[in-house]
Parts: C-alpha cells; sequence; structure tokens
C-alpha cells in the first residue's frame, strides 16, 4: 500500500502524490521553445526548500527521455548538493563537466581537457541538449558566475545563428534549466545573469484540492476513512507546503491511527500535537535553525510584533534570505501591497515554541507561596482578569532579572514579541498543572497572536496585542469580537501590553464592549510591562 512521504521525491509507484501536469507542461514548453527550432529558454526553477522543485523536474526529464515527441534531443539531469563541499571552481566545473559528458556516453572526451563551454558544441553533442542542474545554489558563488558565464555567452553565439534551426547551431545547448532556492535568481550573482525572469518557473504550494486528492486517494486504498474536517485542518495549518502535508500525512495515516473506522479531528489534534512539540522534522529544523541566526533573528521578533504589517522587499538580506529558506512567506494585499507573513500556522507556532522556550524556558515561581487563588482559578471556571494580574505582579516582582537578557530593538526596548513568549509560556504553567490546555493561535499569519485555553470543559481565547493609539485600541475591540464569533465563543478578552497606564486611562479602556454585528462581549485589559 502507499504511504505518504516527506523524505526526498516520492515515488509515483511508492507513495501518495499530485501530478501537477500543468506545471510539468508549463517547464517542458519553456526548454524546448514555442518553436524548437528557434531553441528553448534557459530557465530557473526556484521556491522555498521542500515545494516539490525537485520532483516537478523529474517528471520534466522522464517525459522528455520517454516520449517520441522529443526524441530529437537528449536530457541530462545532474543533482549538485554534493559539489558543496568542494572549495575549488576548478574543481566543480571539472566535476560537473564529466558528469555530462558521462550521461552523454562521451567519457571518451574526459581526459582531453575541454574548456566547459566547449562540451557543448555540435559533434561533442549530437543532438540539442536539454540541461538539469539541481540544487545549483549549493556551489560556490565563484562557481555559479563562472558557469552563468558560460550559459551566457553560449546563449548569445546561438542567438547570432537564428537562421539556423537548432540542431545545426555550433552549440547544441538548446534549453538549460537551473533548479534552485536562491542564487539561480541573480540576487548575488554580481556579474549579472542570462535568465530572463520572464523565463523562471516558481513552484507553488499544493492547493487545498490537491492535498484532498491525496486523502481521498488513501481512502480508496485503506478503506479508512478521513473526516472533512481534518483535510481542511491539515491544508489549514501548512498551507498546503508539500514536505508538510507527506509529513503530517505519515503521522496521521502511521504513527498515530488508531485503525477507527475514520481518521478524526482528535486524531489530528493528537498527530499536531506531537508534530509541533516533540518530533523532529529536518524541513522544520532547517527552518528554525535559519530564522535563529542573527542578523535573520531580527526580523523574525518584529515580525512577531502587533503593531503593523512588514513591508515585503526582496532585495532586503534579510527578507530574501529567509523567504527562499521558508521562514516567511509574501502576502499580497490589494493586488499593490506586499507584506511579509509567516508561511503557515504550523511553521509558526514552531517558531513561536522556540522563541519562547529559548528565553523563559526555565520559568521561576510564578507567585508566592501563600497567594490566595480563589479569586483566579477554581475547579470550574478560571477568571482571566485576576490571572493577568498575577501575571503583571510576576512580571514587576522580576523584572530586575527576567527582561535582562531580553532582545532589544535599535532604542533599546524590548521586543513586544518578548513579552507575548513570556504570557503564553506563565499562562501554560499556571493552567496546565491543573489539567488545562494552552496553546498559540496565528489568524493572520502576521504579527497578530491569539492565545487560547481549554479548561474545565470551557475554551478561553486572549486576543495579544500592544496598546498604540486610541483608533488601534477600537480597531482591536472589533477584531477581538469577530475572531470570537468566528471561535463561537460569547466573551473574548483583549490583552494590551503597555509601559505604564494611569488610573484615568485604565478607567476609559478597560471598559467591556458588546460588538453590534455579533454580540460577542470583548474585555479589553492593560498588562504593565515596566
Amino acid at each position: 500500500m502507499r504511504k505518504f512521504w516527506s523524505y526526498g521525491s516520492p515515488l509515483k509507484t511508492s507513495h501518495y502524490y499530485v501530478s501537477r501536469q500543468e506545471l510539468v507542461d508549463r517547464a517542458i514548453l519553456k526548454l524546448i521553445g514555442e518553436n524548437p527550432d528557434e531553441g528553448g529558454h534557459y530557465i530557473t526553477i526556484w521556491a522555498p526548500r521542500q515545494r516539490g522543485k525537485t520532483w516537478i523536474m523529474e517528471e520534466v526529464m522522464f517525459t522528455l527521455r520517454d516520449h517520441s515527441a522529443y526524441e530529437a534531443f537528449d536530457v541530462v539531469h545532474i543533482p549538485l548538493e554534493d559539489l558543496k563541499l568542494k572549495k575549488s571552481v576548478e574543481a566543480i566545473i571539472e566535476d560537473i563537466t564529466h558528469q555530462i559528458l558521462e550521461r552523454l556516453g562521451r567519457s571518451d572526451l574526459i581526459n582531453q581537457h575541454l574548456f566547459f563551454r566547449d562540451i557543448f558544441k555540435r559533434g561533442v553533442l549530437s543532438k540539442p541538449l536539454i540541461l538539469i542542474l539541481d540544487e545549483f545554489d549549493a556551489l560556490l558563488p565563484e562557481a555559479i558566475s563562472g558557469i552563468v558565464s558560460a550559459f551566457r555567452n553560449i546563449h548569445f553565439l546561438r542567438r547570432q545563428q537564428a537562421d539556423k534551426p537548432s540542431a545545426e547551431r555550433d552549440y547544441l545547448l538548446h534549453g538549460v534549466a537551473l533548479i534552485g532556492v536562491r542564487a539561480v535568481l541573480g540576487i548575488e550573482n554580481k556579474t549579472g545573469s542570462p535568465f530572463n525572469v520572464q523565463h523562471s518557473l516558481h513552484i507553488p504550494n499544493f492547493t487545498f484540492d490537491e492535498v484532498e486528492s491525496m486523502f481521498k486517494w488513501y481512502e480508496r486504498d485503506s478503506e479508512q476513512t478521513v473526516e472533512p474536517a481534518v483535510i481542511k485542518k491539515v491544508f489549514d495549518e501548512t498551507q498546503g507546503q508539500p514536505g508538510l502535508i507527506g509529513w503530517l500525512g505519515e503521522l496521521l495515516t502511521e504513527t498515530y491511527n488508531k485503525h477507527n473506522p475514520s481518521i478524526t479531528l482528535r486524531d489530528f489534534d493528537i498527530a499536531y500535537s506531537a508534530a509541533v512539540n516533540a518530533l523532529p522534522n529536518a524541513n522544520v529544523i532547517n527552518i528554525v535553525s535559519k530564522a535563529k541566526q542573527e542578523p535573520h533573528r531580527r526580523l523574525l521578533l518584529e515580525l512577531l510584533e502587533t503593531n503593523q504589517k512588514m513591508e515585503f522587499r526582496f532585495d532586503d538580506p534579510d527578507t530574501n534570505f529567509l523567504y527562499m529558506n521558508g521562514v516567511i512567506e509574501l502576502e499580497v494585499e490589494n493586488e499593490t501591497n506586499r507584506y511579509i507573513k509567516f508561511p503557515s500556522p504550523f511553521i509558526q507556532k514552531r517558531l513561536f515554541n522556540y522563541f519562547a522556550y529559548e528565553l523563559f524556558g526555565q520559568g521561576s515561581q510564578l507567585y508566592p507561596p501563600f497567594t490566595d487563588l480563589s479569586q483566579a482559578i477554581s475547579e470550574t471556571s478560571l477568571n482571566i482578569k485576576n490571572i493577568l494580574k498575577l501575571h503583571e505582579a510576576y512580571i514587576q516582582a522580576n523584572k530586575h532579572w527576567l527582561m535582562k537578557d531580553a532582545p532589544r530593538r535599535k532604542d533599546l526596548r524590548v521586543y513586544e514579541a518578548v513579552y507575548h513568549f513570556n504570557l503564553y509560556l506563565y499562562l501554560n504553567r499556571f493552567i496546565r498543572r491543573r489539567g488545562g490546555d494552552v496553546w498559540p493561535e496565528f489568524p493572520t499569519g502576521n504579527g497578530q497572536v491569539d492565545l487560547m485555553i481549554r479548561y474545565a470543559g470551557q475554551e478561553y481565547a486572549l486576543e495579544v496585542k500592544s496598546f498604540v493609539d486610541d483608533y488601534e485600541y477600537h480597531k482591536g475591540l472589533n477584531q477581538a469580537a469577530r475572531y470570537g464569533h468566528k471561535l463561537g465563543l460569547t466573551t473574548v478578552t483583549l490583552v494590551m501590553f503597555v509601559e505604564a497606564v494611569d488610573e484615568t486611562s485604565r478607567k476609559t479602556y478597560e471598559v467591556p464592549y458588546t460588538h453590534s454585528e455579533t454580540g460577542v462581549l470583548v474585555e479589553p485589559l492593560f498588562v504593565i510591562t515596566v
């Protein structure tokens, strides 16, 4: 029986997959060209890691090799990741040259020490060549620049012979596909690139329909149903990221499958909790490793702020690095405004947990030993307002050390996200010891953080923000009410961090608000941080 797969490219004979034929056809058209006699294009295949770039291009290679319509072409696909350890440009280019000649059955030329450009001449090649180089940006920047320069020269020389069919030109490098994450786009190539951005191919995430098709396939094979709500949760939490879909699919159908007649939301909750909190995953570990590096860490902490969205600028080195490594994503608003967001709730939860425990993993005493907690928690309910008062007292009592090593902005103020982390872990420790559960939710993918609490059969929602001004305050009330309505709750707490607040302002703003459209009651509360 087939399996869900996240350990490299899935095998069509053994694993669940999505054909993505439209992308395969588009790549073939670019490489072959609209009119093959005129030549194909030199293109880049790009996307953050674990998005299926290699699988798409393997399908392109198999189609070109096996279909009689393309027998006029040779196709060579070479993975380059193992060359990233080589520190000599000459050794890298020599290795690639040898591999190309070997794949084409021209090992007799290996010892002739041909220049890299010369192996693409007519006579060395017998047919026009489609060359696919995988993990191209794993190479040294100098090697990338040298190879790109050779392709540029060939590209121009072939254009000078545009009056001849592709197969009769001096150079037979018909089409090139460079599969990569970052450098192939020319971002770091100071000498430029022959690859017109119009001939790049971006690999998107799976759509909901594509994700659903894999689980429906599993249902047919296993005769076990998957609740539609489970499929929706898998898609919503991953936003269709292929590597994460394969991993969660494996956890649901194998590791945490109770073999009931149906995989339920309870099964999802168990598998998802393990994925967020307990299980290693190479893709996620790589994302966290990139996110925690300076100076990229600063951008992530700013992104977790709730005051305003951050503009997406691809030429910003930090933005580019984090985007191409799958740590952040692009959000387009009104077709003209572009902002940074997290790629999925799952990734945002993993990063939020990482930073929270990195900063406050070893918590101190939550409250003095003889504190009366009866007004904060009982056997059947919570008083969120009084719990937040305990948290505020905790910050004030421990501020001499609690924020001593906390990351700070350029103005030396502690990042707002640090207080989010602290509140989350405080509530987590406070409520879990009484049998409750606390988890963060990220409804927008930007800085907005909602802390969800389940205790004694009831759910509570806390929307966390910083107090900015009166306008943002009223905007936050409406947002909190709509979010509570979406969750099916009648009451939501709006937690506002502020450095200081006088009693007059507290009485003005800490007033319960009933949303006219939804009827949800919003209880705004301040938490003083300084």
